[in-house]
């Protein structure tokens, strides 16, 4: 029988468990959501008269789970109609409800005889082919399931999710001995396409993967700290970005996922392991003091890092490991820093901090990095069958940019292990063979393939159909023709490319160049277009810098000739004769949803943050923005039906005015930024072969441009109402007398430029007002202070 899942079931709603279920409804799966029954009435619940009997009270857990989910930060939710999709009730009267899913996800207390008894319940009732899986982080996942059926085991497994389910991208899947292989190979693809999330098949060892080598360097480096003599601040200025690790780096990652997790996960691996291993599994004695103190982290108020406010505001003190004091926060500074800040990626800047011996930024990046590269190798074949899944597992689980092996190419690893050896380190045998066998490297690139090191050759990496590589492809099929900021390529079946590469992925005249060439190549040589990139983000808006310096230098004529230029560019994106669709992810601010927004299809990833944020420097969308928006609003009100154009125009006023930023794609779509023509794709890695899909679609159903499009606007009283909003927020003081300016100008614009009320206007009519208002106010010196102050302290200036 053919494997689907259209129905989930989730035990247990704590952080996770309600995590896991949120996720599954943002994928659009119905989940039942179940929880332990109460043994106490709360006093509200004594109040209403209500017994322990009363079903509202036996589902109070995961009733209360479903609703914190609203208040959860970062949001679990895509969009708050995914809460719909959750079920929730109690392990004593609703079991019988798993019978009518497809997959069982266990989520409960970690206690294996708990486990156990959950899963001989599951057994009994669950219908024959249901998945069931836990999400246990480190419990045996072969124990669990020792006692259940066969058809049970088969169809069992662990898929180990990382917190917040909806952003960690890895899933851990660890199979049993007895799990149908189909079962595994299913789950790795519904995993995949329909969770979106990134699989890495693990062993059934302590903590799996990412887990085992996570706290392992984690616990190093707090090792290393006190050994060293380094202080809390000092250590997380060398182990965050600089290296290719999150900006939370050490402690503040600690602070994030809370002591008490961090100490029981680490204790599980202490409970399973012995030697040197047991020793570095052993918590230090000032972070059991902080346990009993209840010193967690962000869920208590405090921990390695404590916020207080003086008098010149907020300030971040660092614990004082010695004396569990709070002391001012330290940086550390070193000529090896300043020397890897100036080098060009992180491969770079990690050898030149490796190779400054006698550097105390040095010293301690190779203090803690040896340890863990040594320790890495070891488990390869324990705990995953090769360095491939070792290095996903620690970049999409802990946001490593390098994976240990990946890390270990970039230090040069014939050098490092003759450092080693002269420190009197062990090398793992294989690692050894390797380097005898002439291989220098885990990793190489050939002919656009990837290959990793295993079992004394080099194996080709397999990548899913639906992922498409830019860099790969490039390096393959070359580019048709590039500039600083773009590049045209060739993305096969007859679909091109606009890969955008600027710094911040932000347009400028290099940009709009490019978008225009590749318009005209693609109308005469290829079925459509798609703008895309696998940048950081999709585009963080139009050059700021480069027209804050024109308006400075008051030429007014050249940013004219610019913003002609980027509205001429929207308009050809629009009215191609091939369709062009725009594939945008993470941010998508200003001019790059005015590229977004006129094509012939958005293919969204599911976290897309995009919004017009002009407001926000003092301008208003300057590209067509506005104008694009407000024409997405009314093509999607139902036809045929009687509307309010005023309450149109008021609704696209407010989301400028207040620089609107959708949480997600789900999002972005009830914010109108996405219309039914638009479509998110499931898994952010398939979003590049998702939008080409699209564009063939459009092609093959035989694509026309649409046709010139006429624009009702409110007029006079329309302009009158939005802007008595604007001036009653001045009143109550939560505007100044600048952004009821703007607001005059983006009033001005919505109205049709004060006409009469349902006066149908053309596109380049608003174009123009757009126009005129954007450098209207990029004239401004109040404006010139917000831009300036966004450029230097990267967030807005209210003046």
């Amino acid at each position: 029988m053919k494997q689907s899942i259209k129905r989930a079931a989730v035990l247990g709603s704590g952080v996770m468990g309600s995590g896991i279920a949120a996720h599954l409804a943002n994928c659009g799966i119905h989940t039942i959501m179940l929880d332990i029954v109460p043994k106490e009435l709360t006093k509200e619940e004594l109040a209403k008269g209500l017994s322990l009997e009363d079903k509202v009270v036996r589902n109070r857990i995961a009733a209360q789970s479903k609703k914190a989910l609203l208040k959860q930060k970062p949001a679990a939710l895509t969009t708050k109609k995914s809460l719909d999709l959750i079920e929730v009730g109690n392990m004593e009267d609703d079991m019988d409800k798993l019978a009518e899913v497809d997959w069982i996800v266990e989520v409960v207390v970690e206690s294996l005889p708990i486990k156990k008894k959950v899963f001989s319940r599951i057994d009994e009732i669950r219908k024959q082919g249901a998945i069931v899986t836990s999400n246990t982080s480190g419990i045996s996942v072969e124990k669990m399931a020792e006692d259940c059926s066969e058809d049970f085991k088969k169809h069992f497994l662990g898929t180990h999710f990382f917190n917040p389910p909806r952003y960690l991208k890895l899933l851990e899947i660890i199979p049993t001995v007895k799990t149908d292989p189909e079962v595994v190979a299913f789950m790795k693809k519904f995993s995949e396409d329909v969770l979106g999330k990134g699989v890495v098949e693990a062993k059934d060892t302590p903590n799996f993967i990412a887990n085992r080598i996570g706290t392992y360097g984690l616990l190093i480096t707090v090792r290393k700290m006190l050994e060293g003599g380094y202080s809390i601040g000092e250590v997380d200025s060398v182990t965050g970005p600089i290296i290719g690790r999150p900006k939370s780096a050490t402690f503040r990652t600690l602070d994030v996922v809370g002591l008490d997790t961090f100490i029981h996960v680490a204790k599980n691996v202490y409970d399973q392991v012995g030697g040197e291993e047991k020793e570095v599994f052993t918590v230090p004695d000032f972070m059991k003091e902080m346990l009993n103190r209840g010193w967690l982290g962000a869920k208590s108020g405090q921990g390695f890092f404590l916020k207080k406010k003086g008098k010149d505001g907020s300030a971040i003190y660092e614990l004082n490991t010695e004396t569990l004091e709070y002391e001012e926060r330290k940086k550390l500074k070193s000529a090896a820093m300043e020397m890897a800040k100036q080098e060009k990626g992180t491969r770079r800047k990690l050898k030149a901090l490796v190779n400054a011996r006698g550097d105390r930024a040095g010293d301690l990046v190779w203090s803690m990095l040896k340890p863990v590269l040594l320790y890495s190798a070891r488990l390869c074949g324990e705990i995953a069958d090769d360095v491939l899944s070792i290095d996903q597992a620690m970049k999409w689980g802990f946001g490593w940019e390098l994976g240990p092996f990946e890390t270990w190419d970039a230090i040069g690893v014939e050098a490092s292990v003759t450092r080693m050896k002269e420190e009197g380190e062990d090398i793992p045998e294989w690692v050894e063979n390797m380097l005898e066998r002439g291989f220098s490297s885990f990793y190489k690139q050939e002919n656009g393939s990837s290959f990793f090191y295993q079992k004394g050759e080099y194996t080709q990496q397999e990548f899913n159909k639906k992922e498409i590589h830019l860099k790969r492809l490039k390096e393959s099929n070359g580019v048709i023709k590039k500039n600083a900021g773009a590049s045209f390529i060739d993305l096969g079946d007859g679909v091109a490319g606009l890969e955008f590469h600027s710094q911040g992925n932000s347009i400028g005249l290099d940009i709009i160049q490019m978008m225009n060439y590749a318009i005209e190549e693609t109308e005469k040589n290829y079925e459509g277009l798609v703008i895309g990139n696998q940048g950081k983000n999709f585009c963080v808006g139009a050059n700021l810098a480069m027209m804050l310096m024109e308006a400075q230098d008051q030429n007014f004529m050249e940013l004219d000739i610019v913003v002609r230029q980027f509205q001429n560019m929207a308009m050809r994106i629009k009215y191609a004769a091939k369709p062009v669709v725009a594939a945008p992810f993470n941010m998508v601010l200003g001019g790059g949803a005015e590229v977004s927004l006129p094509a012939a299809a958005i293919q969204a990833s599911p976290e897309t943050y995009i919004g017009l944020v002009e407001f926000g420097v003092g301008l208003i969308p300057g590209g067509g923005g506005t104008k694009e928006l407000y024409l997405k609003q009314l093509r999607n009100l139902p036809k045929g039906i009687q509307f309010d154009l005023t309450k149109v125009a008021n609704d696209v006023f407010e989301k400028v005015a207040t620089a609107t930023v959708s949480k997600s794609a789900a999002e972005a779509r009830e914010n109108g930024f996405l219309n039914a023509t638009d479509s998110i794709s499931a898994n952010p890695d398939h979003l590049l072969y998702d939008a080409k899909e699209k564009v063939l679609a459009l092609a093959k159903a035989g694509y026309h441009p649409p046709l010139p499009e006429q624009i009702p606007v409110v007029g006079d009283s329309g302009y009158a109402a939005m802007l008595l909003g604007a001036q009653n927020l001045h009143r109550s003081g939560y505007a100044s007398e600048h952004d009821v300016k703007i607001a005059e100008k983006l009033a001005y614009v919505l109205s049709g430029g004060r006409m009469k009320e349902g006066t149908v206007i053309n596109e380049q009519a608003m174009l123009d007002l757009e126009r005129e208002a954007f450098l209207s106010l990029i004239g401004e010196p109040l404006t010139q202070q917000r831009m300036q102050h966004m450029l230097v302290k990267g967030k807005p200036l209210r003046n």
